[in-house]
C-alpha cells in the first residue's frame, strides 16, 4: 500500500517513512493534533490527493499513558486520556469512514485498543486509560454494526504489555519485570508482534471478520 503516516511527533513519521522507502511504495507525513477533527478530515483529503487513490485501509493507535489513583486523579489528565484515546480514535474513524462510504468501495480500520481495555492490570492504577480503551473496543465494534452496510470492516486489536517507549519509559523498569511474571509467555511483546494481527483484519483474509476485538497479549488474560 501507499501509505499516508500521520502523528504528533514528525521526527517519528520520518522514521517510519524511512521504513517504507525500500519497499518502493509512497508514503506522506502529515503532523497533526488526533483530537482535531478539522485536521483529520484534512489529512485524509490529501492523503486521497496525493496517493492518488482512495482510502481503503486505516490503523488508528494514537493514544497515551499514565498511572494515578482515581481518588488522586485530575480531571484535566481524564479530559486528555480520552481526548487523544477515545475521542481520537473517533475522530480518526469519522474521517476514514466518511471517506469509505463516499468511494463505495468499502474499506478496512483496525483501532488499536488494550487488553487493559477487557481486564484490570494487577497493580496498575490507571482507570482512566482502562476506561478510554474499553470505549475503543466498543466504538468498534458499533461501527462495525452501522457501516457493515457500506462494505466497511471495523476491528480492534488489544495488544498486551508491549515494549514500546511509553511502556520502556525510566520509571516503568520494575514494573516491566512484573509484567514479565505476569505473562505465560514470560515477556513482552515486541511492536512488530502486532504487525501480523494488523495485516489479517486489513486484509481479504478477514473478509468474514468484523465487530471482533483480537487479543495480542502472550496469554497474560488466560490467568
Amino acid at each position: 500500500a501507499n501509505v499516508a503516516l500521520v502523528d504528533r511527533n514528525e521526527a517519528g513519521l520520518a522514521q517510519t517513512a524511512a521504513l517504507i522507502a525500500p519497499t518502493g511504495r509512497k508514503t506522506i507525513q502529515v503532523v497533526l493534533d488526533v483530537t482535531s477533527s478539522a485536521s483529520l478530515e484534512a489529512a485524509v483529503a490529501r492523503a486521497q490527493a496525493d496517493l492518488a487513490g482512495p482510502l481503503t485501509l486505516a490503523v488508528n493507535c494514537a493514544g497515551i499513558a499514565n498511572g494515578c489513583a482515581a481518588e488522586a486523579l485530575a480531571e484535566s489528565v481524564w479530559d486528555e486520556t480520552m481526548g487523544v484515546n477515545l475521542k481520537g480514535v473517533w475522530l480518526s474513524c469519522r474521517a476514514e469512514g466518511r471517506a469509505m462510504i463516499a468511494h463505495a468501495q468499502g474499506g478496512a480500520i483496525v483501532n488499536i485498543a488494550s487488553m487493559s481495555g477487557s481486564l484490570v492490570n494487577r497493580g496498575l492504577l490507571q482507570a482512566h486509560y482502562n476506561a478510554s480503551k474499553a470505549g475503543v473496543i466498543h466504538l468498534s465494534k458499533s461501527l462495525a454494526m452501522e457501516w457493515i452496510k457500506h462494505g466497511v470492516r471495523v476491528n480492534s486489536i488489544s495488544p498486551g504489555y508491549t515494549a514500546t517507549p511509553m511502556a520502556l519509559r525510566a520509571d516503568m523498569k520494575a514494573q516491566r519485570a512484573v509484567f514479565e511474571e505476569q505473562v505465560p509467555m514470560e515477556r513482552m511483546a515486541s511492536p512488530g508482534e502486532m504487525v501480523g494481527p494488523a495485516v489479517f483484519l486489513l486484509s481479504s483474509a478477514a473478509s468474514y471478520v468484523t465487530g471482533h476485538d483480537l487479543v495480542v497479549d502472550g496469554g497474560a488474560s488466560v490467568w
